[in-house]
């Protein structure tokens, strides 16, 4: 049987504020456009030591030789990605005409390969032939993106958060895409952005705002809150600010008919004029295009040169944090953010954005305050030595959620056997170790371990009539069957001293 391809699985405003931008793709031939023109090294380059696109250090932009025979697939998409983002870099200033040359056989089983495979069934059947296929639908521009599949998942404020799911045929040309792509960007965007970047990560932001707080011996922290990001986001826009980088016939092309693909909920198709599907595989990249130009540009070039104090950001996709030493900075900012982000059709969520008194105790008149960035509560406390440091929790909201799904999980499995219990178990707080496990924030995670005891005992009891135990029963079994204790997994102690 072939893949199931088809399927979806599973009034006067400050100088710096800026304008929209409205740029239009030029004819071919004008002067602001510059073809790509082919770069052959004249001797055999050696691979660099750091890849530009794992994020493992500076860039090394040596051109590199093509494909050899004794390359691997990877190695030589790899080479490709780093002559692209050496011609964005060479020309930083300039509209890329084409980059879906370098996308062949080989890039699309590369693509095939890092795309995850949950619910694909034979996918592995007649891979070349079909990867075949999509390749020359996607060049010649009869591919047609199917809709994706709504699906729904809980929020921490109870509503629900819309996700799509795309066909897997679709997520594989669509990471062909990511990957054609993400060097052109990854030569312009910040430092201080870290949502889904090649070798970043949430620690790595959160370490940094750690870092930045600790620096400037706290402020004042403006925390905002997009509302409905991926749902109001400026399609007409978004084309726009891809435009003035990129006009490849066959990119620009895909990313518009991914943008009008609609969703499917209840066997009813639905299409919007804004927004893009969160979910997909290429998502993520163009939530980070977009924010780019309406934060991370504007902040650099326009806002940061007029404070009269130190200020950082620290964005994650959608989340994002500023913070100031100064009061006065901290004011004017939060008064142009709305104004700034309601040009690209952006709001503000108006509970939810607020400043927050965050320096360090004994400098302010009150109390310092807190505020919760990517799952974890920030407030100021006091290290072994006495001093007043910067830390990190895990935040109240996220604690009870993980508590809730380990009661509903428990409930509904209480009677499979108790060594699949513990096994279960024990990945489900092993997961959340592995996030939630950064130093100083043992407490939360031993709160989490003793309720998980407490709440797989309640179900164990309830098994049957005659299944209650009692405490020291329970022990035993714990002994038998023990659920991993609190560890954490991001210790500063543990780091290498040339990390």
């Amino acid at each position: 049987m072939g893949p199931v391809w088809g399927q979806p699985h599973g009034a006067n405003e400050p100088q710096w504020m800026g304008t929209r931008p409205r740029v239009q793709a030029e004819r071919m031939g004008t002067d602001e456009q510059e073809s790509e023109h082919p770069i052959v090294p004249t001797k055999a380059g050696n691979r660099g030591r750091r890849d530009p696109l794992e994020g493992r250090g500076c860039r090394n932009m040596q051109l590199l030789e093509g494909k050899m025979a004794d390359r691997s697939t990877s190695e030589s998409v790899s080479t490709k990605q780093q002559r692209i983002a050496t011609l964005a870099e060479q020309m930083p200033e300039k509209v890329l005409r084409s980059v879906a040359h370098y996308i062949d056989h080989d890039w699309m089983r590369e693509a095939h390969a890092r795309t995850r495979k949950d619910g694909a069934a034979g996918v592995a059947a007649n891979l070349d032939k079909e990867l075949e296929q999509l390749l020359n639908e996607a060049k010649s521009g009869s591919y047609r993106a199917p809709p994706v599949r709504r699906a729904y998942i809980p929020k921490r404020d109870g509503s629900q958060r819309p996700l799509g799911i795309p066909a897997y045929r679709d997520k594989v040309l669509q990471r062909a895409i990511v990957m054609a792509v993400e060097p052109i960007y990854e030569v312009e965007f910040y430092d201080f952005s870290y949502g889904f970047r090649p070798g970043r990560s949430a620690h790595d932001a959160l370490q940094r705002l750690r870092d930045q707080l600790w620096e400037m011996q706290g402020g004042w922290v403006l925390e905002v809150d997009i509302s409905k990001f991926f749902d109001t986001v400026d399609r007409q826009c978004l084309r726009d600010i891809i435009r003035q980088r990129l006009v490849d016939g066959v990119v620009v092309r895909l990313l518009g008919k991914w943008l009008n693909a609609g969703v499917l909920e209840g066997g009813v198709l639905t299409r919007n004029d804004r927004g893009t599907v969160q979910g997909g595989v290429i998502s993520p990249l163009l939530a980070n295009i977009y924010l780019h130009e309406v934060l991370d540009k504007w902040w650099s070039t326009e806002v940061q040169p007029r404070l009269r104090g130190k200020a950082f950001v620290v964005r994650y996709a959608d989340d994002f944090v500023i913070g100031f030493s100064d009061a006065e900075d901290a004011r004017r900012v939060q008064e142009v953010l709305p104004k700034r982000f309601a040009k690209y059709g952006l709001t503000l969520h108006p509970t939810k954005t607020r400043l927050v008194d965050f320096r360090r105790p004994g400098r302010g008149e009150s109390k310092s305050g807190t505020f919760d960035f990517l799952g974890f509560t920030h407030y100021w406390a006091k290290s072994r030595k006495g001093r007043w440091v910067p830390k990190q929790k895990t935040a109240r909201d996220r604690l009870r959620r993980a508590a809730g799904d380990i009661k509903a999980w428990c409930q509904r499995y209480r009677h499979t056997p108790v060594s699949y219990q513990a096994r279960r178990l024990g990945s489900k707080l092993t997961g959340h170790y592995r996030y939630f496990g950064i130093t100083g924030n043992w407490r939360s995670l031993a709160q989490l371990y003793e309720l998980a005891k407490a709440i797989w005992y309640r179900w164990l009891c309830r098994r049957s009539q005659r299944a209650r135990l009692n405490g020291p029963a329970y022990q035993r079994l714990l002994t038998r069957h023990p659920l991993p204790k609190p560890q954490a997994y991001r210790s500063h102690y543990r780091l290498p001293a040339n990390a």
